[in-house]
């Protein structure tokens, strides 16, 4: 009999309750709450416990977050309070393993204290390393936090979840230099939101580039903001293009709001769009001539998949991840490379730019990672975890007879 799966909900909760978009890392669960939901339990972390729901309630759970609707809250008191009261403890799950899939509260002890004392074996979805790696771009208590969450959970895992060699790679790297145990670890790609069909009115008349994801230091807006003033006061003959910003505002973000506020040569040219629906992002990547995403740092990248699983150009920073998955399709260019952006927006601010009908044509052969795929390799991480005795039964099975040797 497999092992039970559980699901750690913690982080999908807390941000629901509060009302906030979804980020990428909460894509991910969902991705996952679709996939395992019909047979796992939904765990939450409270009140220095790890609380887990009956089958019933878990899927009302499940289908809660996937649903959140405008009754969220009272919705979440009945079922967390009312249902679920007198089932929290059950007795009949040691030995189940625990998706954690958000790096939500694996840096508290208490949370490790629970796992331990209900004999549970933890499985963790590490989607960067960036407080460690690039501490000069997160708020100044990250680092810290993140260096207890991973250093914590290498040695309580019994598997690892990634979204990419890259990121493998540096974890591999980080249990080396600190001496910690890595557990088996499975990179699995991850896959872009199928977009509905795009509108066929422009949303800006103008040609025009889009930058996606949350507006905070590592993504390099201010650096692009400033090329952008320099391209307005230069005053050409063609006026610039013109820039909308997809996303919500994060930590740091005040040199880029004062950039939006104060420079009269970006005013009319750059675009917030702090609230976007799947239907008004695919139609403003599908009419603009590129996503720019000029990070110094990122996990993975969705934004590029999901352009260029539209057809959309994109125009990157150069860092192996993205050439993990997209390939030698995008143009890279190093972050801070502020001539050669210029030299490659202006190519792609024309209706006839050859650089971008050459990347159209090389768009033309991708192959976006699939959530199949990514659960196939998922799948054989976690099916040795459920099923141990099997496994050892199939290995011993498939193992080579012996060779006799003759007198």
């Amino acid at each position: 009999m497999s092992a039970p799966l559980l699901i750690d909900i913690s982080r999908l909760l807390h941000r629901a309750r509060q009302g906030k978009l979804h980020t990428g890392v909460d894509r991910v669960c969902v991705e996952y709450i679709h996939r395992y939901g019909h047979e796992a339990r939904a765990a939450i972390f409270a009140f220095h416990c790890l609380w887990i729901f009956p089958p019933f309630v878990s899927r009302r759970l499940f289908d809660l977050l996937l649903h959140p609707g405008s009754n969220f809250a009272s919705r979440l008191f009945t079922l967390v309070l009312l249902w679920g009261a007198t089932t929290w403890f059950p007795r009949n799950l040691q030995n189940a393993l625990l998706l954690n899939l958000g790096h939500s509260n694996l840096d508290r002890p208490a949370y490790h204290r629970s796992l331990r004392r209900r004999s549970l074996r933890l499985v963790c979805f590490v989607h960067d390393l960036i407080p460690l790696t690039h501490p000069e771009y997160c708020r100044s208590n990250q680092q810290s936090v993140h260096f207890t969450r991973i250093s914590k959970a290498l040695p309580a895992s019994s598997g690892i979840i990634v979204n990419s060699k890259a990121t493998l790679l540096e974890l591999q790297e980080f249990a080396a230099s600190h001496r910690l145990p890595l557990p088996d670890a499975t990179p699995a790609l991850l896959a872009p939101a199928p977009l509905p069909p795009p509108d066929a009115q422009r949303p800006v008349q103008a040609p025009y580039f889009v930058l996606v994801g949350t507006i905070e230091p590592r993504k390099n807006y201010a650096f692009l903001l400033q090329l952008w003033r320099q391209m307005a006061e230069e005053r050409h003959p063609a006026p610039p293009p013109h820039l909308v910003l997809i996303g919500q505002r994060g930590w740091g973000f005040d040199n880029v709001v004062d950039l939006l506020k104060h420079s009269p040569a970006l005013r009319g040219l750059v675009h917030e769009v702090s609230a976007c629906s799947d239907s008004a992002l695919a139609t403003y990547l599908h009419h603009s001539q590129a996503l720019l995403f000029p990070s110094f740092a990122e996990g993975f990248g969705m934004p590029i998949a999901e352009a260029l699983a539209c057809g959309v150009p994109v125009i990157a920073s150069d860092l192996p991840v993205f050439r993990e998955f997209a390939d030698e399709i995008p143009e890279y260019i190093a972050p801070l490379d502020g001539r050669r952006w210029l030299e490659v927006i202006g190519d792609y601010a024309c209706p006839s730019s050859p650089m971008r009908a050459a990347q159209l044509s090389r768009a033309a052969r991708f192959q976006p990672p699939t959530w199949n795929a990514h659960f196939q390799a998922v799948d054989l991480l976690l099916d040795p975890l459920r099923n141990p005795r099997s496994t050892s039964i199939r290995s011993a099975a498939l193992a080579p007879s012996p060779q006799h040797s003759t007198p």
